[in-house]
């Protein structure tokens, strides 16, 4: 294998290793999160047919407009509390947590917190 050129490069191989791990099932699926140097989404897939479930993103203008006086931190709670609220209103309990290759610090790990808060079980 190629030695790692960018930080992209190195969080995509550390997000193989960890799919090799977590899979998303119609019982289980796996929430994925995905985090930009701005902005943080998080979506609950079926792996089994490819399908997204419930999906959440501070982009959306619902989130956007809480956005004023808020960090990064804080809007990654409130995305991670979202999509927990539409993968329960779905009948969603449980989920698999895919970090995406980052680290479970700061963003992704309010993200995760915020969700188990609102009731997801992982």
């Amino acid at each position: 294998m190629a030695k790692v050129k960018t930080p992209r490069e190195a969080r995509i191989r550390r997000h193989y290793r960890v799919r090799k791990k977590v899979y998303g099932t119609p019982e289980r699926p796996r929430l994925a999160v995905f985090r930009s140097l701005n902005h943080i989404y998080a979506q609950v897939i079926d792996d089994t047919r490819g399908h997204t479930l419930a999906a959440a993103s501070d982009l959306e203008p619902a989130l956007r407009t809480q956005r004023d006086g808020k960090t990064k931190s804080q809007m990654a709670a409130l995305v991670g509390e979202t999509v927990a609220r539409r993968a329960l209103e779905k009948g969603i309990v449980k989920v698999v947590f895919d970090r995406g290759g980052f680290k479970y610090h700061g963003r992704v790990k309010a993200l995760a917190e915020a969700a188990r808060q609102a009731g997801l079980q992982f």
